[in-house]
């Protein structure tokens, strides 16, 4: 069967323009003139003046199965990720048991997402200073790069690397050939900020983003500069939350090394200035920071020293956000947003008259290039995967629990009025449905 989806808006990798998207098998077969005449027994899609783009692909997902299904599960999260027009995440692997630190751990991932994924999906394996030696068997396995903290991540199957662990693991890594992704924060800065604020109110935001000092994060990241130099291995690093890191990332960058970063919607939409007391859905690592490092991560985006956006979604039970305490030493870390991740982005980008090209290059190609996946993902063009986002930039919602789709509707966003409407999610040629049809496959 082949299949015509129509626009006078469709970004190509030159733009926004009329276009005619031909499919066959799945598989984008050409882009032509709208006027062009179609095959005869073509199914024609007209999506009229929306914008028909590639699907988006979100690199720092946390499935958290097997093992904690309860918090998430393939289904709820590849069902949100569809209704948010991604067509492709990559799984992180901790949250679930066991923790994807061996090729064995990676096999029993795969028996769980089997007939779950409404999406295509893949995983990063993990990197802890004892499973070295799992390194290349993973590779083999099929994970797409490892994950790494440099600091404790308060998990017990993929505990923090030290030094000496990267030290080890880097030429090991270099020699795969894939990418090695790092929670990029020191303790020693951390150690240090607690030492003051023992009689602290845990209540108040600004004890915690004072517990969590922008000077982790810029430690860690020359640690990785370093170690990029002395063993040329592809090293990105995840969730950037300090404008003060972007000008020796830049430095590094300019010096051919190869060194990716990516940066998230609630860093980009969120600031310190505006957490309230005991606002606890707020609290992520690296924590959102001041009004004036925001925007200092949009110049970084327009610059090209962030390359990408992810979502980190890293969902909990609501009981472990600890929202009737509001303490944020206790609460749990991390900021739900598959669903909605792109309208929170492109709110922020219409805020900054920011052209929506930079949506598609930062959600979607930019993604792809660092899984691994740029040759069948993250652009309209022929050959690719046909994984489309029909998108309504125009048109605005409130944030509801309805919108939230993933297994827990706990969110920071809620009652926000976000820009840019998914209208329709197509893999491989095929519409996803509201109740997740799935069809998704690992790739």
């Amino acid at each position: 069967m082949v299949q015509v989806f129509t626009s006078r808006r469709v970004m190509t990798p030159q733009g926004l323009r009329p276009a005619a998207v031909l499919v066959e098998n799945g598989k984008i077969s050409a882009v032509s003139e709208p006027g062009d005449t179609p095959p005869l027994d073509a199914v024609i899609c007209d999506f009229d003046d929306l914008v028909l783009m590639p699907g988006f692909v979100d690199t720092h997902v946390h499935i958290n199965e097997p093992g904690r299904t309860e918090w998430e599960g393939f289904a709820t999260a590849t069902r949100a990720a569809a209704a948010g027009g991604i067509t492709t995440l990559i799984d992180m692997p901790l949250n679930c048991l066991p923790e994807t630190t061996t090729a064995m751990a990676l096999a029993a991932k795969r028996e769980a997402a089997a007939g779950k994924c409404a999406v295509d999906w893949a995983t990063w394996g993990g990197l802890t200073d004892t499973n070295h030696k799992h390194i290349e068997a993973l590779a083999i396995g099929g994970a797409k790069g490892f994950k790494c903290f440099l600091v404790d991540p308060g998990i017990e199957g993929l505990t923090m690397l030290s030094g000496q662990g990267l030290e080890r693991a880097a030429p090991i890594v270099a020699r795969t050939g894939l990418p090695l992704l790092v929670h990029a924060e020191l303790p020693g800065p951390i150690a240090e900020a607690a030492l003051a604020l023992k009689d602290a109110d845990w209540c108040e935001y600004a004890t915690y983003l004072q517990s969590r000092p922008a000077e982790a994060e810029i430690e860690a990241i020359r640690l990785l500069i370093d170690t990029c130099r002395r063993h040329r291995l592809h090293v990105h690093v995840v969730h950037l939350a300090t404008m003060q890191a972007l000008d020796e990332l830049d430095a590094a960058r300019a010096e051919g090394l190869p060194i990716t970063v990516e940066t998230c919607p609630h860093y980009l939409y969120f600031a310190a200035e505006d957490v309230a007391r005991s606002a606890t859905l707020k609290k992520c690592a690296p924590p959102i920071r001041s009004r004036r490092n925001r925007e200092g991560l949009w110049g970084g985006l327009q610059h090209g020293t962030i390359d990408l956006i992810a979502t980190d979604h890293s969902p909990c039970p609501p009981e472990m956000k600890g929202l009737e305490v509001g303490d944020f030493a206790k609460a749990w870390g991390g900021v739900a947003s598959l669903s909605i991740a792109a309208s929170v982005v492109w709110t922020g980008m219409r805020e900054r008259k920011l052209p929506l090209e930079k949506l598609s290059q930062w959600m979607s190609a930019a993604p792809a290039q660092l899984a691994g996946l740029d040759r069948r993902k993250g652009i309209i063009a022929p050959g690719m995967d046909a994984d489309f986002v029909v998108f309504d930039p125009e048109a605005s919602f409130e944030v509801t629990k309805d919108n939230l789709v993933y297994r827990h509707p706990v969110s920071p966003y809620l009652g926000e009025r976000l820009y840019g409407v998914v209208k329709h999610t197509i893999l491989r040629g095929q519409e996803i449905t509201p109740e997740g049809t799935p069809s998704g496959t690992e790739v």
